[in-house]
């Protein structure tokens, strides 16, 4: 008999965007005349720029020729594109970070489910809610049962509290991801002194760093003292680059981080999560990480530089347009996400299907991110310019019916 992992059996049945996948196809179906305008999932919709097309065209033309055919890379990555992210995303920032401390993926969802693997399952994790759901779903099908949730609500201002009880493993996403809040670096620091004091880890995930545009908000977690011995950072160059459709990204895990096996001997996390790679990761594709690699140009830089700011654009479009029809919101300043209230006598789900029914507009439920996202509704600023303008539009009419 073939025994399954009944972990599996205690997640949602259905992933939150699936589910709302098979909603709005079947609106569709039903209305198949109606445009509808998606700002629900976090996709990019401008293209790859010009210097990351060249630099993957090249690519291709060296893996044609004999002389310049690449077979099987380094699993960390290739030694061209780490150095330019250890020059151009910590040392100008005067963080000291090794290359050998970084570690090149496909995704930073990938990073932040598979690391869950190198951390007993006895571990207590503390999770914010609302969050990301690989977060949680990951450790559940780890079969984790120590979870303590960290609400983010109105009243706190949707910064994490430290928790009551102790806790070995915490996730913090920021930007945040629905909320679209921030930390300051003094609020930051909170968390890296509580980490250092229990010997807890930190998994940072600052997908949206790029995005941020206040002064004193850390764009990594190392502009804390103290923060590399005990923090692993996750980064994407998905929202960065519009990098969604070609996978890459990286961690950060620096060699000052321990672990401790049970009898209290000091492991190294590097080595963990080096040899996890090594065994089950054969690495990022060479074209892809030449892309990559382009994105550090001069003009690359300015390149996708005019992206970020043209979704921080239509965030402000977003949440000046709710804000004038009279919706409660927070984010859109420091990330490309605007989190609203939903109306009363609605649901968060509710209001999914009331917009979409009223304006033809999806956006995601935050029930779908945690018990704590009830009551709210995110939308994402990666739409076009004109579906953003339309679809703001769109909800302020559906707001007066």
């Amino acid at each position: 008999m073939s025994y399954i992992n009944e972990n599996y059996l205690k997640l949602e049945d259905s992933y939150l965007f699936s589910t709302i996948a098979k909603k709005v196809a079947k609106y569709q179906e039903e209305n198949p005349y109606k445009k509808i305008i998606k700002l629900g999932i976090g996709d990019v919709t401008r293209p790859i720029v010009p210097s990351v097309v060249n630099a993957m065209q090249k690519a291709c033309i060296e893996m044609g020729n004999k002389e310049t055919f690449k077979g099987y890379g380094p699993e960390q990555g290739y030694d061209f594109l780490r150095e330019k992210i250890v020059e151009f995303d910590y040392k100008k920032r005067k963080i000291q970070i090794d290359k050998d401390e970084i570690f090149v993926s496909d995704g930073a969802k990938c990073d932040t489910g598979n690391i869950v693997e190198i951390f007993d399952a006895a571990n207590t994790v503390a999770i914010t809610d609302p969050v990301y759901p690989v977060y949680l779903d990951t450790n559940i099908m780890a079969g984790r049962k120590n979870i303590v949730y960290l609400p983010l609500t109105e009243e706190n201002n949707f910064v994490p509290q430290i928790p009551k009880e102790k806790v070995d493993i915490i996730y913090l996403c920021l930007p945040n991801n629905p909320t679209g809040t921030v930390l300051k670096k003094e609020e930051l620091k909170v968390w890296v002194d509580y980490a250092k004091q229990n010997n807890s880890i930190i998994l940072f995930d600052s997908a949206y760093e790029s995005f941020i545009t206040e002064e004193d908000v850390p764009h990594s977690i190392y502009e804390i003292d103290g923060a590399k011995d005990v923090a692993i950072e996750f980064r994407s160059f998905s929202k960065t680059a519009g990098f969604t459709g070609i996978r890459c990204a990286y961690a950060v895990v620096p060699k000052t981080l321990k672990g401790y096996t049970k009898n209290g001997k000091q492991v190294s996390i590097n080595a963990l999560w080096n040899r996890r790679q090594c065994t089950k990761f054969n690495g990022v594709a060479y074209i892809t990480q030449k892309g990559a690699e382009a994105i550090y140009s001069n003009e690359g830089q300015k390149e996708i530089k005019e992206n970020i700011k043209y979704y921080l654009e239509n965030a402000k479009i977003i949440r000046e347009g709710l804000q004038n029809s009279g919706f409660t919101v927070y984010g859109g300043k420091n990330a490309p996400y605007i989190w609203l209230k939903v109306p009363k006598g609605h649901t968060s789900w509710s209001f999914f299907d009331d917009l979409l029914e009223k304006a033809g507009v999806v956006g995601t439920p935050g029930a779908g991110f945690g018990k704590c996202g009830e009551g709210y509704f995110r939308l994402t600023a990666f739409g076009d310019r004109e579906n953003t303008i339309e679809a703001i539009q769109r909800i302020e009419l559906a707001s007066r019916q």
